[in-house]
């Protein structure tokens, strides 16, 4: 059905006259094909709340939302769980790696400290064996300090009997050779050896 105004009617003469059909249509001029002035496509609805479009919409929709489904089942939630996958791989290693250290390191202070123990209870026994040979080597010392002083006063013993025995006899001399000058002196003449030793010899008995 078409729709013809007035101002298409005064132009119709001209176009029996020879003029150009397929020329531009004057400002305000309606298309006949649609009936809607051109210029007025401008004022329409905006194109995504355009109900006439929503099928096609909807079409557009459903493929995108399916292929960004696809997008995301093949493409990022594997990188997206292989990169989950690997950090959580990555962590339990270092946990493990964490425990043998620390396993590691308490059999090293348990080492450490058992061989202390041992150092310590080495020098101690390292120590009484010194306290012990020194406490022999002093007793051995004064022990054969003892004996040499007991041999020297046994000698130092015997030497003061035989100078004593040496005095005694020299002293037995000296007394007859005094009684034969008191003799000598007291009555003028000399006695005889023999008396006098005998006569020392009674003194000393009697003394």
């Amino acid at each position: 059905m078409f729709f013809v105004t007035p101002a298409y009617a005064e132009e119709a003469p001209a176009a029996a006259t020879g003029t150009d059909a397929h020329a531009a249509p004057a400002a305000g001029e309606v298309h006949t094909e649609t009936g809607v002035a051109e210029g007025e496509h401008a004022r329409g609805p905006f194109p995504p709340f355009d109900s006439t479009t929503f099928a096609s919409q909807l079409l557009w929709l459903v493929i995108t939302f399916g292929v960004f489904y696809l997008l995301m089942q093949k493409v990022i939630a594997p990188r997206i769980g292989a990169i989950l996958d690997q950090r959580h791989t990555r962590i339990s290693q270092d946990l493990e790696e964490a425990g043998r250290l620390k396993a590691e390191a308490d059999a090293a202070v348990r080492t450490y400290e058992g061989e202390l123990a041992a150092a310590r209870a080495k020098s101690n026994a390292i120590g009484s064996a010194a306290r012990d040979a020194a406490k022999a080597k002093a007793e051995e010392d004064r022990r054969a300090v003892e004996a040499s002083l007991s041999e020297k006063i046994k000698a130092a013993e015997v030497r003061i009997g035989e100078i004593k025995a040496k005095a005694f006899a020299d002293v037995g001399t000296i007394a007859e050779e005094t009684a034969a000058a008191v003799v000598d002196q007291l009555i003028g003449g000399t006695v005889a050896k023999a008396d006098v030793a005998a006569a020392v010899a009674a003194a000393k008995k009697e003394a």
